[in-house]
């Protein structure tokens, strides 16, 4: 099979874990409202598995960049338009502060999702139901990109001393 299908099939083998994972962690929690763990769980994933794991750290970290710039500007304002621009350019400015480029998409959907309030819930309540989300799904695309990380090359080793051990 040649490099690229594998890489897809991996890749797909890896966003159909997490999305199963999700979807059971929250039956096993009775929790429903699974669209931004979902979200962010495929925002983590890669499907360049050369840099995997330092990707879905980078992205990690910009998650918890742009959560923490959601919650801050609700301490200053009710989220507006205004609030929501100044937000997302703070993400930014502070994703390129610290050398996080790789994660900034992701750290503006974790912003974006922190400030996006639902009519009828407390606006805190709304926020830290989210910030959770966002943060379980991080952890969970992490542990999937470690396992299949982990599994290739383990079986990378394996296949390469198999090889070695063959030829000799």
């Amino acid at each position: 099979m040649n490099e690229r299908v594998n890489s897809l099939l991996i890749y797909a083998a890896k966003c159909a874990t997490g999305s199963l994972a999700v979807f059971i962690l929250a039956a096993l929690f009775n929790y429903h409202d699974i669209a931004w763990s979902l979200i962010s769980v495929m925002l983590v994933l890669s499907a360049d598995g050369k840099d995997s794991m330092q990707l879905a750290l980078t992205r990690i970290k910009a998650n918890i960049i742009g959560a923490t710039v959601g919650v801050l500007s609700l301490l200053i304002v009710q989220p507006n338009m205004w609030l929501i621009t100044l937000a997302l350019c703070i993400t930014v400015a502070l994703c390129y502060l610290f050398k996080l480029d790789a994660g900034i998409r992701s750290a503006l959907a974790a912003t974006i999702i922190i400030l996006l309030h639902e009519e009828g819930k407390h606006l805190w309540d709304t926020a830290l139901e989210r910030i959770i989300a966002v943060l379980a799904g991080c952890v969970l695309g992490l542990a999937i990109t470690f396992v299949f990380h982990f599994r290739t090359k383990t079986g990378i080793k394996k296949e390469t001393t198999n090889t070695h051990h063959q030829e000799a």
